[in-house]
């Protein structure tokens, strides 16, 4: 005969019957706020302001008081993703905003919730990627009382976003949004955040209560003046090693086409960098990757499509760069013009329209790149790929990375997305995992 203790059985009993009860709970709570045929209520008017801005997709991690905005998010259409964490919630919506240069939305609870998107939000600050953070937060009128998961969210969210704000009142929603979407996307992209009170999500209005307000549309892409494409050319003309380096801003500006067409008509050498890789093929006649020392350290003219002269590049300083190099630094965000470099023609334009001008200045006109600068970088290149071939054939244990990568890379999708992160495994594979597809690392 078995011997059965009912007391963890009653414990688990117990347990059960306290979920299903919670579940009964927000199963009433959100059974009255649903919407009716003349009332919406807060989380509606969220979710279908979002939607009206263009919002596709909402990552995140359901709790109250949000779990009716990704409700109502669901039925307006938006795609929700359920996260783990809400700082891989904050990720992945920046990452979105960088492949279509719009934000999605992260959705967070109050609190830690809230704090632990911070993270995506200051990488998109950086990065300069729209991201839109949506967050609950504890009633009003417990403010200050030490209220659940009570935490100064709208203060600190203007520390890591463009723009912090709670809404007014439920009319003002739809403002809120279209001028979170509009921040977060025009100038120089980056993330807002929208707080909402527990009480704002769940209280209702007359839908003739609500204002109005217009639909954001794509972020405007600044020209530059004829004065500067003329300048850039008559660089391009002197120029005796000329060098062209296309960055990530040009993999946001999805301006592969323009950018494909002005370096087959200039004939001038290219390298990416690691997520400019694609805008152009790697395996382009004109790419120099393998060579990339040598055409940093040697060239005198460096064209920046999108790429700053940060860490990755240097800091455009002696020995890498040449003393006396010249640089054209084309970028979307003013601030980073001139950056670690004092003889620069600075223009703040978008690399699309920009491309997209150059093509159009330089028609019928022909620049000659020296003979004995190609015949050094193709040299260079030459040998370093053989190198770097034998690096990938000797399969003496423990592998190098060159080895390991090359076994990947034969099974691995032309087309496939590259996650590539931390010192060897980074630097190694940028040199052996070509794209021909941009936004694909």
């Amino acid at each position: 005969m078995f011997k059965v203790k009912l007391k963890p059985i009653m414990n688990f009993l117990k347990v059960l019957k306290t979920i299903n009860k919670n579940l009964l709970n927000n199963t009433k709570r959100t059974a009255s706020i649903k919407m009716s045929q003349d009332k919406l209520d807060g989380a509606s008017l969220c979710a279908k302001s979002l939607k009206d801005q263009g919002v596709e997709y909402m990552f995140g991690v359901v709790g109250i008081p949000v779990i009716e905005i990704a409700l109502r998010a669901q039925q307006y259409g938006i795609k929700y993703i359920g996260m783990r964490n809400e700082q891989s919630a904050s990720y992945a919506a920046s990452s979105i905003g960088y492949l279509t240069r719009k934000p999605a939305v992260a959705l967070c609870v109050s609190g830690p919730g809230f704090v632990h998107t911070l993270a995506g939000m200051a990488n998109a600050n950086e990065n300069a990627w729209p991201l839109l953070v949506v967050g609950g937060s504890s009633d009003l009128g417990q403010e200050s009382q030490g209220a659940f998961q009570e935490y100064p969210q709208v203060t600190l969210g203007r520390s890591f976003a463009k723009y912090s704000a709670r809404p007014s009142s439920l009319s003002q929603i739809p403002f809120y949004v279209e001028k979170a979407f509009r921040t977060a996307t025009y100038g120089r992209p980056g993330s807002a955040y929208l707080d909402f009170a527990a009480e704002m999500i769940t209280s209702t209005i007359e839908p003739s209560e609500v204002g109005c307000s217009a639909v954001c549309g794509e972020a405007p892409r600044p020209l530059t003046s004829i004065e500067n494409l003329q300048n850039v050319f008559e660089s391009l003309k002197i120029a005796k090693k000329p060098l062209i380096i296309i960055g990530k801003g040009a993999a946001y500006s999805q301006a592969e086409e323009e950018i494909n067409k002005l370096v087959e008509s200039l004939g001038m050498p290219f390298l990416p960098t690691p997520m400019g890789k694609g805008v152009v093929d790697d395996d382009h006649s004109l790419c120099v990757s393998a060579a990339r020392s040598t055409a940093l350290k040697e060239a005198d003219l460096i064209v920046l499509l999108g790429a700053r002269l940060n860490w990755m590049l240097h800091f455009g300083q002696s020995p890498r760069f040449a003393q006396n190099v010249k640089i054209v630094q084309v970028d979307l965000n003013a601030e980073e013009l001139g950056n670690n470099t004092n003889d620069c023609i600075k223009i703040q334009a978008d690399l699309k329209s920009f491309s997209k001008q150059m093509n159009e200045h330089l028609a019928g006109e022909k620049i000659q790149v020296a003979k004995d600068w190609w015949d050094l970088l193709r040299k260079k290149v030459e040998k370093n790929k053989n190198v770097i071939q034998s690096m990938a054939n000797d399969l003496t244990l423990p592998l190098n990375y060159y080895a390991a990568y090359a076994q990947i890379k034969k099974v691995m999708p032309k087309d496939c997305i590259i996650v590539s992160e931390g010192a060897n495994t980074m630097d190694t594979s940028r040199s052996i995992m070509n794209h021909a597809q941009p936004r694909h690392r």
